[in-house]
């Protein structure tokens, strides 16, 4: 079910699922990819199994990043067809694109007998009738990366790479008939379409859905009501609900996963603290299907260790490597972070050149830097792209947005490196609060242990309304340096800390 108050049974949705397969089947004939443009809902859920029973690839469409990067994913995906929903289209102001048809009106072309021979079908016929024909190896979704860094890569992942990493994960969770699912993140999402769409499904459990997982006061009267056991999130979702969401009302939940950004000590601890549940770190790529690592839900044993992303699941395989020549590095050396496994993508659409330099040796190339410790636990310590070169020296981003975030508070900064005609870059730094300014932030920092080198001048500290973020809750990379670098230009007419209003 879902916010909104409607409701399937497993039969049900297996019958509207095939209802769609027959006009998928019909409208969709010149055209592997299928669109969808619709948010976390029952609507959403069985749009994207009738995709699937219908043997087509599914493309969830990012509708947070804009209309150049849905028209990016459509010719890319050589999408014909995308299914929608009038109201949602309405509501969210999306853009009038090419294909488009409405479950609204889908609904009323569904005859009775039809409805008939769909309900008999799913109830007496074996699924090997029911799914169209389709190798394990065949696409089952394209997934568009968030595009942080860089121009969205359409992800290929099979049925067996969802499958693969569906079934790894169980094995670390156990979960079953009796449990029930909070699901708010996006189907555009890897973390969202893999594990709030099939995981309850593949292993038989109930979901209740909410299109938008920043709606704290909503997602805690769903959980009070409906009582979930399982719940995914990141952590700049989760600061959201440690403010406005009571014990009561998710004292049900057994596991809480959360990934896409690091979580930070003083979070995890509030959240236990409130609501007497220990969020379970992760670490996951969407080139992965996609968790890579996880910590187990019992934090006595040696399952779980705080600050580290978990232990790889069952079936991955991780190297860390030296960044440049890649050779192996000993247990405990941060190097570059390698993957492998039966979930690991097919590659990239249309794109066999980024393709190849992601893919080494049978092993994804994550970009990521990280160590294993003696215990086998995975230590992310920042992307590789978040370093900025000074001066020949490597600048990590992430230790002094943590260092910042010690003296401001979580999730009101983000730090960047800009061009410096003499040094090569130079740290930038964009903060949200009010009441402090560049100058106090500087001097707080510089009483800080961080090395000089890295501490920003108070020239480039910049106080602006809001952190550019993706759909996922995640940094928007890109945004973020293409407003320090405006934010830089204007500063040069007039005196350094400039207010970004």
């Amino acid at each position: 079910m879902d916010s909104t108050g409607k409701q399937v049974t497993f039969g049900e949705a297996l019958t509207a699922a095939l209802l769609l397969k027959k006009v998928i089947h019909r409208q969709c004939a010149g055209s592997e990819c299928v669109g969808l443009l619709l948010p976390s809902s029952v609507g959403g859920a069985l749009g994207n199994l009738g995709v699937t029973l219908a043997g087509k690839t599914a493309v969830n469409l990012n509708f947070t990043a804009g209309e150049d990067a849905m028209r990016h994913a459509i010719e890319k995906s050589g999408i014909l067809t995308i299914l929608s929903s009038r109201v949602f289209v309405q509501k969210a102001n999306l853009p009038d694109l090419p294909g488009l048809i409405f479950l609204e009106d889908l609904l009323s072309t569904f005859t009775p007998i039809a409805k008939l021979v769909a309900g008999l079908a799913s109830r007496f016929l074996p699924a090997r009738v029911l799914v169209a024909a389709s190798r394990p190896d065949a696409p089952a979704a394209v997934i568009f990366s968030s595009g942080s860094t860089g121009t969205a890569k359409g992800v290929v992942l099979s049925h067996w790479n969802l499958i693969a990493n569906v079934q790894s994960t169980a094995q670390v969770f156990s979960v079953g008939s009796t449990d029930g699912m909070l699901g708010v993140l996006p189907f555009f999402h890897s973390f969202g379409y893999t594990y709030t769409l099939w995981f309850p499904l593949l292993n038989g459990f109930k979901v209740v859905y909410h299109s938008n997982p920043m709606d704290a006061k909503i997602i805690g009267e769903l959980a009070g009501e409906h009582h979930p056991t399982v719940f995914l999130a990141t952590p700049t979702f989760c600061l959201g609900y440690l403010r406005k969401c009571t014990r009561e009302q998710l004292g049900s939940i057994r596991y809480l996963l959360v990934g896409a950004e690091k979580l930070r000590p003083s979070l995890a601890e509030a959240f236990e603290k409130k609501f007497g549940v220990t969020p379970l770190e992760g670490y996951g790529c969407t080139e992965m299907g996609p968790v890579v690592s996880v910590n187990g839900p019992n934090t006595e044993s040696l399952a779980y260790r705080a600050g580290s992303a978990g232990r790889p699941l069952p079936n991955v395989s991780v190297r860390i490597v030296d960044p440049d020549t890649f050779a192996p590095l000993a247990v405990g050396e941060t190097g570059l972070l390698l993957v492998a496994g039966p979930s690991r993508m097919q590659g990239y659409l249309g794109d066999p050149d980024r393709t190849s330099e992601a893919l080494r040796d049978g092993y994804y190339v994550t970009g990521d830097l990280a160590h294993l410790d003696h215990e086998g636990f995975l230590h992310i310590t920042d992307r590789l792209a978040r370093f900025s070169k000074i001066g020949g020296e490597m600048v990590p981003h992430l230790r002094i947005e943590e260092m910042i975030e010690t003296i401001l508070g979580e999730h009101c900064c983000a730090v960047t490196g800009i061009p410096d005609d003499q040094r090569g870059e130079r740290i930038a730094v964009l903060m949200t609060r009010r009441d402090i300014t560049a100058g106090d932030l500087w001097k707080s920092l510089s009483a800080t242990d961080l090395p000089r080198l890295w501490i920003p001048k108070r020239e480039n500290i910049y106080r602006v309304d809001v952190i550019p973020t993706l759909g996922t809750g995640k940094i928007d990379l890109r945004a973020t340096k293409a407003m320090a670098l405006e934010l830089a230009q204007t500063s040069l007419v007039g005196a350094g800390g400039l207010d970004a209003n």
